[in-house]
């Protein structure tokens, strides 16, 4: 595995979740549709590599924290 294309590829979809994020609302089902669609396309494209599941779920539960802020009116970051 390519380590460096796979951190890159993480890097590019943070910035899309941001995107998402601005475009749609943390709250929406589209936002977590995509988020949910588009980890499980970078676990299997990586063969479901055990480092691409834990970064993947590590991503995951980074937004999960940061909507549970959000919607308590905190700042997270």
């Amino acid at each position: 595995m390519d380590y460096k294309v796979f951190y890159a590829e993480v890097a590019d979809w943070i910035a899309q979740a941001n995107q998402m994020a601005v475009g749609h609302g943390m709250q929406s089902e589209a936002f977590w549709k995509w988020v949910m669609d588009s980890t499980a396309a970078i676990c299997e494209k990586y063969k479901n590599n055990k480092l691409v599941i834990n970064q993947m779920v590590m991503l995951f539960l980074w937004l999960e924290d940061f909507y549970t802020a959000e919607t308590k009116g905190n700042q997270y970051g």
